[in-house]
């Protein structure tokens, strides 16, 4: 290359090198690993895959290592304002500089190799990481598990939070196929984290074929709540007695259980004293999981959530958290979801609907007309946006201080949000 470029530059560059924004396969990504020198990314390596919970897991597994004094790196996707989220290194996202740097590297080895934009980033997140000297590196999958790029890598310890039904396209149509393809993260003779009790039979038969060591929420570790908010975690032998969680939504305490299970199982993990596991879960944060902002008095609370299984979730945490006023609903979503699933599993709880459309995803993008067209239940009860921002707008006045608005939909539409929220202030 024979001028440097921006971070803005260089994502741009990354987006337009293949022909398809997702190629699933291992052999480009080893290929320019390779030829990058790349080997282990840390010490200790955590692979996070699953349909929901990943994220939260992964900042809940960081957030206890760095407890513990560890260094720590974690790489998430996808991002909400800024690539660098995707990328942290003992607690900071990775600069603008050595964002540019990695990808230099990766460009410099891929010669004529094709990358996609999400292995383009990976590969650059394992250049960062192998150069920090890490106690811990933790890589969220992005698409799957058995050919996602993070695959490239052989953890210590694999974790699948939950198999729903979610991107059939690329992983089949129902949980069994989708399950496959997740445990194709596990190694043999390693810890394989299971964060739910009815996980399809293709990952355990997977597991056993390999001898991945299982360890199963439900059956090998449990956690239960306690009063004011505190929880329990134990497993045979062993117990912990956890403060409150300070991400919201009964789906966390599931995640922060597998995460310690998880850290657990690392090579010293079960010679951490009880308090490095509290002061962790205290501390993890990770944006759009039931955020909660204000805006005018009214409540804003935004989540990622994008898939039937998120949407029970969602409906749970609103039945048990009701308010005075209507719940308004900001909603938008990608070509590939289950939209009128989505949607019929938050109706009860939702007064009104502002939907609004999404022209940021390449061909997975969906305007409020075309969503509205895929949730035919709404029909004569939402109305039509142009942009998130504008939604977010009516929806605030809609709701009124005695109300709430919920954003959810896809990341794209949280990041549209906050943005726009961040921007009002």
């Amino acid at each position: 290359m024979s001028t440097p470029r921006a971070l803005a530059d260089w994502l741009s560059h990354i987006q337009a090198q293949h022909p398809q924004a997702i190629a699933m396969g291992l052999d480009r990504v080893r290929a320019v690993a390779g030829r990058l020198g790349l080997q282990r990314p840390a010490a200790r390596v955590i692979t996070v895959g699953g349909t929901n919970g990943k994220g939260s897991t992964v900042a809940f597994i960081e957030a206890i290592g760095r407890a513990a004094g560890w260094k720590v790196g974690a790489y998430t996707s996808p991002h909400l304002l800024r690539y660098n989220e995707r990328v942290r290194i003992d607690g900071a996202q990775a600069d603008d500089a050595a964002l540019v740097e990695a990808f230099e590297a990766v460009e410099a080895a891929r010669g004529e190799i094709a990358l996609t934009y999400f292995e383009y980033g990976t590969l650059a997140a394992l250049w960062l990481f192998q150069r920090s000297a890490l106690d811990l590196a933790i890589l969220e999958v992005g698409l799957g598990g058995r050919l996602d790029a993070v695959n490239v890598v052989d953890p210590d310890v694999a974790v699948i939070t939950t198999v729903d039904v979610d991107h059939t396209e690329w992983l089949g149509p129902d949980r069994d196929s989708i399950g496959r393809e997740k445990a194709g993260i596990a190694r043999a003779w390693k810890p394989l984290v299971l964060g739910e009790v009815s996980i399809p039979g293709t990952v355990l038969r997977h597991a056993y074929a390999i001898a991945a060591a299982v360890i199963q929420g439900g059956n090998d570790f449990f956690h239960e709540p306690l009063e004011d908010g505190r929880w329990r975690w134990r497993e045979v032998g062993y117990e912990l007695e956890l403060p409150a969680l300070p991400l919201d939504a009964p789906v966390q305490r599931a995640n922060a259980a597998t995460a310690i299970a998880a850290v657990r199982a690392l090579d010293g993990g079960e010679a951490l004293a009880p308090a490095v596991f509290a002061s962790g879960v205290a501390q993890a944060t990770v944006p759009g999981r039931l955020q909660r902002l204000e805006r005018d008095g009214v409540e804003i609370r935004l989540d990622v959530g994008h898939n039937p299984q998120a949407a029970r979730a969602l409906a749970d945490w609103l039945q048990a958290h009701p308010v005075q006023g209507p719940t308004v609903a900001v909603f938008a979503a990608l070509a590939d979801k289950a939209v009128e699933e989505v949607v019929q599993a938050l109706a009860p709880h939702i007064a009104r609907w502002q939907l609004a459309g999404i022209d940021d995803a390449g061909p997975r993008s969906l305007s409020a007309e075309q969503l509205l067209q895929r949730a035919p239940t709404l029909q004569g009860r939402a109305v039509l946006h142009e942009t998130v921002a504008q939604a977010v707008e009516a929806a605030v006045a809609q709701a009124g201080p005695a109300g709430r608005v919920l954003v959810f939909g896809s990341f794209h539409t949280v990041g549209q949000a906050l943005a726009a929220l961040h921007s009002h202030k």
